[in-house]
């Protein structure tokens, strides 16, 4: 699934707590806003709920489906008849982006064959799609999961402490333990105090140097985000008098 056969691809990670599924949401409202449409996002992360932030309502998804080959394809059907069929009815449509959610991690029992169908059927999918987006987990598995071997822009998003951005560098690392071809790697600083903690900023030039991350920028705390959050509200309506919406659209802009 690589650009120029498909959609370009941008994946998100970063360890839980660090707001890459709020960061992925702005990226999806930056991206339909600029005209560059249309998007299908894959909530990968099995704790994200980025249909919340979207404003959208998820009736089944990618893994219950995956569940559902194992004992309900059909006599006459084929298990990627099935998949497929069941695939794009779960695909949750809007102004400019798709949604499609990946839910629970595997239970018990072999799920190679189900996975590798999943995967055929997202490459199908994303040749329909200018950006494909993946709101990944921090062990990114889901990229090997949905195949995608080459990545356009990698989001690594970090809280801001020592350990978050330490954590980001790792991340950046395993992307060749799962031999993934990443065009770039940018991490980005959410939640950041202002003006910048001088020991932050140090521990990021140091990740910065010691990995090939880039360094996209620092996003400040935001009481108008914190609050869409917190009601499980859209933040698709936030504008661009709400700084860190700003500020992220800016690293977008550089990277995108």
């Amino acid at each position: 699934m690589a650009s120029g056969q498909g959609a370009d691809i941008i994946a998100m990670a970063g360890k839980g707590g660090t707001g890459k599924t709020t960061l992925t949401a702005l990226l999806i409202k930056y991206l339909v806003e600029t005209g560059r449409t249309p998007v299908l996002a894959v909530d990968a992360d099995a704790n994200a709920n980025l249909n919340e932030l979207l404003g959208l309502k998820v009736d089944i998804t990618l893994g219950e489906i995956r569940d559902r080959m194992k004992t309900e394809t059909p006599q006459g059907m084929t298990k990627n008849e099935f998949m497929e069929f069941h695939i794009n009815q779960a695909i949750i449509e809007a102004a400019g982006f798709d949604l499609l959610v990946m839910g629970q991690p595997e239970g018990p029992g072999c799920y190679c064959m189900a996975n590798s169908i999943l995967a055929q059927v997202m490459e199908k999918l994303a040749r329909n799609y200018r950006y494909l987006l993946v709101d990944n987990e921090a062990g990114m598995e889901h990229l090997s999961r949905l195949n995608l071997r080459k990545i356009h822009t990698l989001f690594v998003v970090s809280d801001p402490s020592a350990r978050g951005v330490m954590t980001a560098a790792r991340i950046a690392d395993l992307t060749r333990a799962l031999q993934v071809d990443v065009g770039q790697k940018v991490l980005v600083v959410n939640r950041v105090p202002m003006p910048v903690p001088e020991a932050l900023d140090s521990h990021v030039r140091q990740a910065v140097e010691k990995t090939d991350l880039e360094f996209g920028g620092y996003l400040p705390a935001s009481e108008e985000i914190f609050q869409k959050e917190m009601a499980q509200d859209s933040l698709m309506g936030l504008g661009l008098d709400v700084e860190a919406v700003r500020q992220a659209y800016e690293i977008f802009k550089r990277f995108l």
